[in-house]
Parts: structure tokens; C-alpha cells; sequence
């Protein structure tokens, strides 16, 4: 696991100047899988435009989910450990569960003909991946790329999967914007 990031919250006090509401490491970290990624939840928003008030904070979340809130966005920061020879042999079975236990299953899109990595999945959503420190490749259908430090992926609802193939921990941040396939897709 790689050092503990903080996450500094600002607000309005009652007179309406900015102020600190919290300045800690994320409190919603989980390990998914026996050696899957660590998930770093940072925030997240239930509408567009977003509502800003004085200092309600975070809205309540049961469960760590993969796509964000509906007409919602979502900041989280994952730790991916590189990927070991059982990783790329899981079934589709294993991969869906994988999925379940981020709420979701039907993402996956393992052991369809296009899904080229085990935990291939897709979402309606936009996000912006920001690769902070080493590298990971991005597989997507009919191609890969290795993404590196300073690198940006826009992921724009496709079918895709991440590999890390570095030797080494890959953290990235993503920030996902909730959206709807037109055009058939």
C-alpha cells in the first residue's frame, strides 16, 4: 500500500466565509479481492449542477460503487498492485463477482467475445483518469496503451480493462461523471 493521501473539505462558517470542514486521509478505503486494488473513496456528488451548502459534507454512501451517483459525479483514487499470472486466468464467473462486490456485476463484461483482460467491464459514464505514479496499461477492444505519471485517460463508456504489467504499484485518480449512451451504443 502506497502513502496515505489527505483530502482537505472547505465549507462556510454561518457568516459565510470559507473555512476547513475536515483535513484527514480518506476514511472509505477497501481492498477488493484477495489482491485487487485498493479503492480510495474521496468524495462524491447526487446532482448536476451540484448543490453547495454551508457544510453538509459527503452525501452517505452503504457501499463502495464503481459508476457514480445518477446525474452525480465521483473522485476516488485506486492503489493497483501489479498483475500476477492467476489475475489474467480468473473466469468470467470470478471476475463478475469481483464486480459484485463494487456493486457492479452487470459492468463486467467477462467472457464476452470483445473482452480481451478478465476484468474487462464497461459503464455509462465519463472518466477522467489521472495516472499520478507508475504506469498501467489500458485494453480496450481493438487496442492497448500504457499510461504513465502526468498521463490522462478519458474513458468515454467503452469497454475496457486495466492491466498492470509494471511490477510495481500503479496509483491513479479518477473522476466519473454520470452519463447515458445515445447513438445505439
Amino acid at each position: 500500500m502506497q502513502k496515505p493521501f489527505r483530502r482537505v473539505v472547505t465549507g462556510h462558517d454561518d457568516a459565510g466565509h470559507a473555512v476547513l470542514l475536515s483535513d484527514a486521509p480518506p476514511t472509505r478505503v477497501q481492498v477488493v479481492g484477495e489482491h485487487g486494488p485498493t479503492f480510495y473513496e474521496v468524495w462524491n456528488t447526487r446532482e448536476t449542477p451540484a448543490l453547495i451548502d454551508r457544510g453538509s459534507g459527503e452525501p452517505f454512501e452503504a457501499r463502495l460503487t464503481l459508476a457514480p451517483p445518477r446525474n452525480g459525479t465521483r473522485i476516488r483514487v485506486l492503489d493497483i498492485p501489479p498483475e500476477t499470472e492467476a489475475t489474467t486466468k480468473i473466469d468470467a464467473a470470478a471476475a463478475r463477482a469481483h464486480f459484485a462486490e463494487i456493486g457492479a456485476a452487470q459492468a463486467s463484461t467477462a467472457g464476452d467475445a470483445n473482452a480481451r483482460h478478465p476484468f474487462m467491464h464497461r459503464t455509462q459514464s465519463i472518466d477522467y483518469g489521472i495516472v499520478l505514479d507508475g504506469e498501467i496499461t489500458l485494453i480496450l477492444d481493438q487496442a492497448e496503451t500504457t499510461v504513465r505519471a502526468g498521463d490522462i485517460v478519458i474513458q468515454r463508456g467503452t469497454n475496457h480493462g486495466w492491466a498492470n504489467r509494471s511490477g510495481r504499484n500503479c496509483r491513479i485518480v479518477f473522476i466519473l461523471i454520470d452519463g447515458e449512451f445515445t447513438d445505439g451504443l
